[in-house]
């Protein structure tokens, strides 16, 4: 049997198809290539900016990822892939949650403004800053967290602010 070298067309797409596969078995399957939902009093598009503001009780999902604000900016790219999200809450904080995996507690965290970078599937939480990990708390002014790694940066400052405010953690002992 002669075997013929794939064509350029069918070796781009089986790439492309292959970059947009998650690489880990943390996040739940199908999470990242789920339709994005958002429900939202007002929208304001711009495609040619590729950015759509939702406004008013805004609740986005997609997957097991849930994101609430006040206020959520999509940017996508030129290709149109979502790169980055960004929640505020006016008078409350806005959420974000996942679940990392189905035999795993939901990752839920707090802050002012929450931001979700798609690419780095890395989440930082913004002022009054909160993480719920299982059972350990992780506070500050700045919280990071990367969803596939789980791994957890808190700061008591963040970056362009003189405020502080320290950082705590609880650890809570396995239970038996």
């Amino acid at each position: 049997m002669i075997r013929r070298p794939a064509s350029p067309v069918t070796t781009l797409i089986v790439s492309a198809v292959l970059m947009m596969t998650p690489l880990t078995p943390y996040a739940l399957e199908g999470d990242a290539e789920a339709p994005i939902e958002v429900t939202a009093n007002q929208l304001d598009l711009d495609d040619n900016k590729g950015t759509a503001i939702y406004t008013g009780d805004v609740e986005m999902e997609q997957g097991s990822m849930k994101l609430t604000g006040d206020r959520v900016e999509i940017l996508r790219n030129d290709a149109g892939e979502v790169t980055r999200v960004t929640a505020t809450g006016n008078d409350g904080r806005a959420y974000i949650e996942q679940q990392p995996a189905e035999d795993e507690p939901i990752v839920k965290g707090w802050g002012h403004t929450v931001i979700y970078h798609a690419a780095e599937r890395r989440v930082e939480l913004y002022d009054d800053a909160e993480l719920h990990q299982a059972r350990d708390r992780f506070n500050g002014a700045f919280v990071e967290y990367f969803l596939d790694r789980r791994q957890v940066q808190a700061r008591s400052e963040r970056e362009g602010s003189d405020e502080r405010e320290r950082v705590r953690m609880t650890l809570n002992p396995e239970q038996q």
